[in-house]
This record gives structure tokens, sequence and C-alpha cells, in this order.
């Protein structure tokens, strides 16, 4: 078992990383937060047999469980969908004391922890991701929320986990697809911060396509102590520090946004946003071809797609005018400035933006 520590004062919390742990799961919340009753928030393509399992843990350790399940993917990140939540939540008679559990990808995590932080003023609330990414990436640091149609994750809140749990094991039963879209958020953190790391994803190329349990803990808790310092240093994105996680996310999230959040996985567009941001970096003198170039090999390598699609670039460009990044009208981007460090760049040139969408 690995452990990484987030340090917030007294929202302080750990991240359990191992393997077979899912079925423990009940004992790790007694240490968290003493539960006497906890609602499992899931969706339909995790209910068997992860939700089941964790209900089932919960149950052991003598924890009443209600197991609440939504639709699949992107498009049950609503308010209507939280609203749905709320009221379940009233039916089973969840109250202050009640514990939201979170089993499933980073749409559950952030819908459920959404639900949690609004429901009664604030309900205690677990992570436990199912897929990579969530498990390297929206599980940790609090950020939850919901889409509305034009803009993703306008609606939400900062509300930190009790705990995180991730089992390396649950992996197994991702979809290859699903899975290859968490790496992109993997490479993203050896872009941004990790010159090292990135150079061992690059050595350890085949081992990640294969999912190799060993490599993988490794890459997890890594990219979880990345992300908890940046967190910690900026829990509420008050100093700029947090943003560089967005690294090629305003690129990614127009794209999600014109193209109706069904056509790409969050990771996919991560993988074609991060490229996007690079050949900006290109365009403005920050970094050279070479750098553009190594992301693009490892991206490929793990059969992420690179390429932007035939999208309307005017379409693209209303999208990021709402990204949470835009200061007085003006769009900023995360570019790097070499391997490892990115900077928060304002007033950047719609023109250069374009460019950089036609892989120029």
């Amino acid at each position: 078992m690995t452990i990484v520590d987030v340090d917030l004062h007294e929202r302080s919390y750990t991240i359990q990383i191992g393997t077979d742990t899912l079925r423990s799961l009940g004992r790790y919340v007694n240490d968290w937060r003493r539960a006497t009753h906890a609602v499992v928030i899931t969706d339909v393509n995790v209910e068997q047999p992860h939700a089941h399992t964790a209900a089932g843990s919960l149950l052991d350790a003598g924890t009443d469980v209600d197991v609440l399940v939504v639709e699949a993917g992107e498009q049950a990140k609503t308010v209507a969908m939280a609203e749905d939540l709320w009221e379940r939540l009233l039916a089973v008679g969840a109250d202050r004391k009640t514990v939201v559990v979170a089993v499933g990808g980073g749409v559950v995590g952030d819908l459920a922890g959404f639900v949690a932080a609004t429901y009664a003023r604030g309900l205690a609330f677990v992570q436990v991701p199912t897929t990579l990414l969530a498990q390297v990436d929206s599980s940790v640091g609090g950020k939850v929320g919901v889409n509305l149609t034009g803009a993703k994750n306008m609606v939400g809140a900062f509300w930190q986990p009790v705990g995180v749990l991730i089992d390396t094991a649950v992996l197994a039963t991702l979809p290859e697809r699903e899975y290859r879209a968490g790496l992109a958020e993997v490479v993203k953190y050896g872009v941004i911060l990790d010159a090292d790391f990135f150079a061992f994803l690059e050595a350890h190329t085949a081992e990640l396509a294969a999912r190799d349990a060993t490599v993988l803990e490794h890459v997890i808790a890594r990219c979880c102590r990345l992300k908890a310092d940046v967190v910690q240093a900026d829990e509420r994105e008050e100093t700029g520090q947090r943003a560089v996680l967005n690294y090629g996310h305003t690129f990614c999230h127009a794209l999600e946004t014109v193209t109706g959040y069904g056509q790409y996985q969050h990771g996919e567009a991560v993988s074609i946003g991060m490229l996007c941001a690079s050949r900006l970096a290109e365009r403005l003198g920050r970094i050279d071809r070479k750098l553009t170039a190594r992301q693009h090999k490892l991206l490929s390598g793990l059969g992420l797609p690179v390429d932007f699609p035939d999208v309307n670039h005017d379409a693209l460009i209303a999208a990021m005018a709402h990204d949470k990044k835009v200061e007085h009208g003006r769009l900023r981007f995360v570019l790097p400035t070499e391997l490892g460090h990115v900077e928060l760049v304002g007033d950047v040139d719609e023109a250069d933006v374009r460019e950089a969408l036609a892989g120029l």
C-alpha cells in the first residue's frame, strides 16, 4: 500500500493506493469518518461489480448503505441529474451524518462530489475512482461540479474528500479506449511538473500499454503526489499555481463542448489539447519543436489521438471565451517553457490560437 498525504490543514486527507483494496473500503471509510449511513453513487457501467463490492464492504463494517445509480458518460453531469440525486438522497433519509461514496470515473466523482457539497450544506465525501484518469487526476484536489450546455464544469465547488481509495486491480475491467484515455493525464504531469517522470514514461511505454501492475502503482502514486503538491499550494486557484494542471484543457474543453461531450473521451481531448497548446507555445517562441515532437511521439505511442479533428474553429474560439481562465475577456493558456515547467500566459492573440488549431 502506498500512501499519499494531502496537507490542507483541517481538510487534510490521505490517498491510499494498492491492489485488491476495494474489499477493505468499509474499514478505510470508518478510519476517515465514522459512518452509520453511506450512500454509494455510481453509474450503470460500474454498478457491477465494483459498486456492489464497495457497498458490501461498507455493510460488513456495520454501515447502512444505499446505492444510487446514474447513467454513464458526460451527459450525466448536469444540474438536472444533481437535482434528481438530491431528491433520491432525501428519499433514503440522508442527513448531515451520511457519507457520500463516489464509485466510478471522473464523471461520477465530479457529480457525486457536487451533490455532497450542496446537499444539507455539505456531506462527508469519499472518492473511489475506478478509471485511470480519475485515479491520477479528478479524484484528487476537491474540484466537483456539473456541466452547462455551453461550458464544461461551469457550475461547481471546491469540496475536499475525507479520503481517497485507489485500487489498481479495478483497471483490469476498464475498456481499452478508456484506459488509454487516462494515460493522457499521466503524460500531462510529466510535461508540467516533472521532466524525469516524462522520461520514465517514455522508457516504460510498453509496460503502461500492458497495464503492468508495478509500473501502474508507481505512476499513479507519482501523479497523485504531484497533484497534491499543487493543490496544497493553491487549493482554490487563488494564486494561479493550480492553473498549471489545466495544461491543454482550454483546447480540450472547447473541443468537448463543441462536439457535445460525447464524441471524445476526456483524456483523448486532453491529448489533442496538449499538442495544440505546445504548438501555440512554439508560435510564441517559448519552446522549440523538439518538445512538441516528444509529446507527439509519447502520446501516439500510447495509442492516443494527436490530430485535431475537422471542427469549426469559430465555434471553438467562442467556446474558449467561456473558459474559467478567461480574464477581462482575454484568453489565457497554460504553456510550457521547458519540459517539466509551464506558465499561465495571458493576452494571447486569437490569430495564433487559430494557427495552433490548424496544426501550424
